[in-house]
């Protein structure tokens, strides 16, 4: 019967080790230590893996592997390479397989073997339609200005009757202050004689079509939840930088994120060659066209197949990759 010796207390391990040969005949180690038996011990279930520069399946390591690989291809994606991209077809009714091309025009020669692309990325066609749909969304929001040749403001919408927010002395002062400015963000209200009450007669347009949509689904209203929120922001903003903004203000985008999510392309939706193509064109034309409404990226890098060919050897940046080593062996970490 084989003895374990490594659930063994140390000095019955040290005792066995000392006592002459071992079970299999073979002489004990003159060493005590038991990190000699376990550096020459043959592990019968798990092989030991070969020496290493550095361990990247140690939790120290973690995220390794991916820094290191970024250093050997580095890619820097920009808007002019969606513009080139071709589509290869939809894959899993979820993704669109792509190509890119990144070596840019000093490969020029490279690309005489008929590749129009090296890069193959997958576009997540929700996340892709979803920036598409939002931007659209930004863009049909706004209207001109008649007060200001040249301006755009955000798209009213007229409620009747008005809605009732209640707002303290303070808030109406600061609300009072910016009307000219928070009609430009849709908004228009009257405050009630002796009461502290706004009544809000006017709203962003996209706040009635996400009303809408509620209320066809049988949901309950959230009209008067989205203005309160607005009218908050607002106010905070007056209050710390004594203005409101001018870009898109933090409720709206959200109101117009989830309009873009809800009427988006899902997935398990089925494409054609000619509406994959469609997309990616689209995609191309927005402003920020690597992430969704809500943030998640809409392409992901799988492979560079110039580097699966024998045409060129990767040249990696020898100098960052020493400094992480040094990094790693002196604290431990990447």
């Amino acid at each position: 019967m084989d003895v374990v010796l490594p659930f063994l207390p140390k000095s019955r391990a040290e005792r066995v080790l000392s006592s002459g040969p071992n079970h299999r005949g073979i002489e004990a180690p003159t060493s005590n230590s038991l990190s000699s038996l376990y550096s020459e011990w043959t592990n019968p279930v798990f092989e030991r893996p070969p020496m290493v520069a550095v361990d990247v399946s140690a939790g120290q390591a973690e995220g390794l592997v991916v820094k290191v690989h970024n250093i050997l291809f580095p890619y820097r994606f920009s808007k002019d390479m969606i513009h080139s991209m071709k589509v290869i077809n939809q894959v899993d009714k979820k993704f669109l397989a792509c190509l890119i091309d990144t070596r840019g025009p000093e490969c020029e020669n490279s690309r005489k073997d008929g590749v129009s692309g090296n890069l193959l990325v997958l576009v997540d066609q929700h996340a892709a339609h979803e920036r598409v749909r939002l931007e659209d969304l930004i863009e049909d929001s706004h209207e001109d200005d008649p007060e200001a040749l040249g301006e755009r403001r955000l798209a009213s919408f007229n409620i009747a009757p008005p809605l009732e927010v209640t707002v303290t002395e303070e808030e109406v002062r600061l609300l009072r202050s910016c009307e000219p400015h928070l009609r430009n963000l849709g908004l228009e209200m009257q405050f009630s004689l002796g009461g502290l009450r706004a009544l809000v007669s006017k709203v962003p347009m996209c706040f009635t079509e996400k009303e809408n949509n509620e209320v066809r689904r049988g949901r309950p209203s959230i009209i008067k939840s989205i203005v309160e929120e607005y009218l908050r922001e607002q106010i905070e903003l007056l209050r710390l930088t004594g203005r409101v903004r001018g870009s898109l203000p933090l409720t709206v985008l959200k109101v117009l994120a989830s309009l873009a999510c809800h009427g988006a392309i899902k997935f398990n939706d089925s494409l054609n060659k000619n509406e994959c193509c469609s997309l990616v064109a689209c995609l191309s034309s927005c402003k920020l066209p690597f992430q969704c409404a809500h943030g998640r990226p809409s392409i992901a890098p799988l492979v560079d197949i110039f580097h699966l060919s024998d045409q060129q050897e990767p040249k990696p940046n020898l100098w960052k990759l020493r400094r992480m080593y040094k990094s790693w062996k002196l604290y431990g970490t990447s």
